[in-house]
């Protein structure tokens, strides 16, 4: 499947079937959406996780914390071109029908942009992918959701990618345990882990806590939205896009 003008951009809503067009910033987006209000994102309970967990992710506080964060975070483009800056308009005029989308299991989300940065080393390449700016505020919505469902199953021992947890803390945490006379620290590395998921097993592992079929299914679409690689459109059968917003909570879901 060829992708021709990847740079276009437009204000139709993305649906099944359809890619999505885009055009969007700060300031005010808390009009944008009007959905009713849900309990604390800190708050889910088992009928919450069984029934009304999309509604929690597309609840108006929700969205505008994420978008917060993806406009703070800036960034790259993904394929429709659409900037962070150009984000807010997009909102603002969108907003209410993308959210019924979503309600009604109709959004579709866009495939990521292929870009490869060096790794550390140097010698070897990392693939990223790029969602859209309205992609990347929809994963963010959902990664902070299920942010505290899963922070309160996950090992006190794991520092990668969690909130308020970082490199340092597991230095520290070495420190103790070799003063409690462990004598050694295992260093070790998972391969291309983000490109080599299982995405069955990760949806499996997923729906044991998520009892809300429509959260699985969008979180499932952007698994199989697929990748962008020099204008031409490549299928993801595996892995969880590495760059995505939703990545790092589900690579740690799998790991867990």
């Amino acid at each position: 499947m060829n992708v021709t003008k990847t740079g276009a951009k437009g204000s139709q809503l993305p649906a099944e079937g359809s890619p999505q067009k885009n055009s969007a910033e700060h300031k005010g987006y808390a009009g944008v959406h009007n959905p009713v209000r849900i309990t604390k994102r800190d708050n889910t309970n088992a009928s919450l996780l069984k029934s009304g967990l999309l509604e929690q992710i597309v609840s108006r506080d929700n969205l505008n914390h994420a978008f917060k964060r993806v406009k703070a975070n800036k960034g790259s483009h993904g394929i429709d071109g659409m900037g962070v800056d150009e984000l807010l308009q997009y909102l603002k005029e969108n907003g209410e029908a993308l959210k019924q989308s979503i309600l009604d299991g109709k959004y579709r989300p866009n495939p990521v942009r292929r870009v490869e940065i060096p790794k550390e080393d140097g010698k070897k390449k990392r693939n990223l992918g790029i969602p859209t700016v309205v992609d990347r505020v929809i994963q963010q919505a959902i990664a902070q959701v299920l942010t505290p469902i899963y922070e309160k199953q996950f090992s006190e021992n794991s520092f990668g990618f969690r909130p308020k947890r970082s490199a340092h803390d597991a230095i520290r945490r070495s420190q103790s345990n070799i003063e409690e006379g462990h004598k050694y620290v295992v260093d070790m590395d998972l391969e291309k882990y983000f490109d080599t998921v299982n995405q069955s097993k990760l949806v499996e592992v997923l729906s044991r806590t998520i009892k809300d079929g429509r959260v699985i299914s969008l979180i499932h679409k952007y698994l199989k939205a697929g990748v962008i690689v020099k204008h031409r459109f490549e299928e993801t059968e595996v892995g969880v896009p590495q760059g995505g917003n939703l990545s790092p909570i589900l690579s740690n879901i799998m790991l867990n």
